[in-house]
């Protein structure tokens, strides 16, 4: 065996940003969809910056036609000239040089969002052209670059009388995966983001159809026109949103707040507008706060008894949808993926406000404190309910582990992260599924017609559900306040119905019931679709299988001219024999399966209020939305 050596030699320094180049998902977390997507919001932040500053009142995003995307702020302009150190004009270090920019100290900025403060000059690194232009002290500056690196000096190309800065970038191909960027998500980013800075105003536009699109997101009211917003579809509690905001040394905090007469809670929290998902202090204050001053009033006014338990947090919060955001000097994230405020004076700072001022709304709004009060009372007595449900079913073994569903037919494999449960539809469609497996590591839960609906149902209706007890006791996770990711009895729940509109809904009553009540097993990535074939195409004793309508059309084109071929449009799983629904959507050799993540839980919250909750009206106007893009439609 060859002698090996390591010296001084094998070092390698990466110099300026060719360490981004080399390692991406360091800096932007993928190279994926949303490692493409980060490089908008990274842009977008500098201008966001300028707006929390107090210099920018409008910033704009196109999506251009060549692939490129282009953002516009009116603020003060990236500074042109030269920084002593390195010689070279400040615009050009911060395109260049990894963390710099003014949010390091100094008095640039008192407030600056983005995660690690590469910002920019990451967007350079994975673009293979970036243009900028800064209109600034009557002057207009440009500079063009190639995979970050700049291809002429920086030059006055002209006069202006307004200031801001203008960025276009290409990202690069052989960085990213894609370089589609989607629409929808960038719009739900800039709506949220508009939401946190009140009276910005934030156009975004796709010129990459023949009919551009474009909208504008400004609010006046701020994070109340948020809650509005989360609450449009629900009935509320109390007309008025509750809001409130103070400055201390600690920072700035703004809450909004509105109960509605829904089961389910949605809090969310920000730190200089960055949406901290993993929660942390300022969370952790609000809660404490809201839970304190609300049973405090309760006793107070004599609706809870001297010997009656306090409301818990959980029951209070039923219904409630409230947005915190804090704004501080020097934020400390940490966490898993650096979204949670560690920053101790918060906790504090935010318990100490929410307590004063919620107060003082409940003792000078006795009306809907007392339905507040009254619903989270109902709540409790719901979960008390609910508790004995489960602890009776416990009794009678249905929701422990050792005791599985009698239709459940287990693997034999009994490491969680090697096996996978099919919750399949119906029972013809089930028991092809058992025999179609690998019984070594795949079991079959088949499911009874439509579970019921957890968004219009409490938690005791949906313990004594018996479809729903069945997942929850094949899962092993338990549920709600009980749910332990790590008890899980399989990392790959697979949703598996028909490919017709009975089979969608059944989806989306699945997914609900996860997103409810087993978020957590979202976030862990352990909720899968199966893909199963809509077309089978024989040639002889040879088939093929076709997974769309395009791909159909592809496969029939395929065919030599006067080929005569068989066609099967399957319109369930039960038409497939066993060996057919092994050989495309079991078989992990050769099946596809789509992975159910909650990447954006404000637009996931939003989704499932208006395709779940009781208004139609959302439902309407979704259907006539994305009609459109219908790729079949059973009737």
């Amino acid at each position: 065996m060859p002698e090996q050596t390591y010296s001084g030699k094998d070092i390698q320094v990466l110099e300026g940003l060719e360490a981004v180049r080399k390692r991406p998902s360091m800096y932007i977390g993928s190279t994926g969809p949303k490692g493409l997507h980060h490089l908008v919001y990274e842009v977008v932040d500098n201008s966001v910056d300028e707006a929390l500053a107090g210099h920018c009142t409008a910033v704009s995003i196109t999506l251009k036609a060549d692939g490129s995307v282009e953002v516009i702020d009116n603020g003060r302009g990236i500074p042109v000239d030269k920084v002593p150190k390195h010689r070279k004009p400040a615009v050009e270090v911060v395109l260049t040089v990894l963390h710099a920019g003014g949010k390091f100290g100094g008095d640039g900025y008192k407030v600056s969002g983005g995660l690690h403060g590469v910002g920019v000059s990451v967007v350079n690194a994975l673009s293979r052209r970036l243009e900028v232009e800064v209109k600034r002290e009557n002057k207009i500056w440009t500079q063009t670059y190639e995979y970050g690196k700049p291809t002429g000096p920086l030059k006055a190309s002209g006069r202006s009388k307004t200031s801001g800065t203008k960025i276009r970038f290409w990202p690069d191909t052989d960085i990213f995966e894609t370089i589609d960027f989607d629409y929808e998500t960038l719009s739900a980013r800039m709506r949220e983001t508009a939401f946190l800075n009140k009276n910005l105003k934030i156009t975004l536009t796709d010129e990459r159809e023949l009919e551009p699109r474009s909208e504008e997101h400004r609010y006046a009211g701020g994070i109340v026109d948020f809650v509005k917003y989360l609450n449009e579809v629900k009935d509320t509690l109390h007309s008025k949103v509750i809001s409130f905001e103070t400055e201390g040394r600690e920072g700035h905090i703004e809450v909004a707040m509105q109960w509605n007469t829904g089961y389910s809670d949605s809090v969310l929290a920000f730190a200089n507008n960055i949406n901290t998902h993993e929660g942390g202090t300022h969370l952790e204050g609000f809660k404490n706060a809201l839970t304190r001053t609300v049973n405090d009033y309760a006793r107070r006014q004599g609706i809870l008894k001297d010997k009656e338990d306090n409301l818990s947090g959980e029951d209070i919060r039923e219904g409630l949808v409230a947005v915190v955001s804090v704004k501080l000097r020097d934020p400390q994230f940490e966490g898993q993926t650096k979204t949670k405020l560690g920053n101790t004076e918060m906790r504090g700072f935010v318990q100490s406000t929410v307590m004063q001022a919620l107060s003082e709304y409940l003792e000078e709004h006795p009306k809907p404190a007392r339905a507040i009060v009254g619903k989270a009372s109902q709540a409790a007595k719901a979960r008390a309910a609910a508790r004995k449900a489960r602890e009776l079913t416990r009794r009678k073994g249905l929701l422990e582990s050792s005791t599985l569903p009698g239709k459940l037919a287990d693997c034999s494999v009994r490491d969680p992260e090697l096996t996978e449960i099919f919750l399949v539809e119906g029972d013809s469609a089930g028991g092809s599924a058992k025999q179609a497996r690998d019984r070594s590591f795949q079991a079959i839960l088949p499911l009874k017609g439509k579970i019921l609906n957890v968004e219009k149902a409490g938690i005791n209706r949906a313990l004594s559900s018996e479809e729903i007890q069945a997942m929850i006791t094949a899962l092993g996770t338990s549920i709600a306040e009980e749910f332990d990711l790590s008890q899980a009895r399989y990392h790959k729940a697979i949703i598996m119905t028909d490919a017709d509109v009975d089979g969608a809904h059944i989806r989306c009553l699945i997914l609900t019931f996860f997103y409810r009540y087993m978020r957590e097993m979202l976030e862990a990535g352990y909720i899968y679709i199966a893909q199963p074939p809509l077309y089978k195409v024989a040639v002889g004793k040879k088939h093929e299988y076709a997974y769309s309508d395009r791909q159909l059309q592809q496969t029939l084109a395929r065919l030599p001219e006067g080929t005569k071929h068989g066609l099967q449009r399957y319109k369930g799983l039960g038409e497939m024999n066993p060996e057919q629904l092994w050989e495309t959507t079991m078989d992990p050799s050769r099946r596809t399966l789509l992975q159910i993540t909650v990447d954006d839980a404000l637009a996931a919250e939003k989704s499932f209020g208006d395709l779940m909750g009781d208004q139609v009206e959302p439902r309407r106007e979704f259907i006539q939305r994305h009609a459109k893009d219908v790729r079949f439609l059973d009737i």
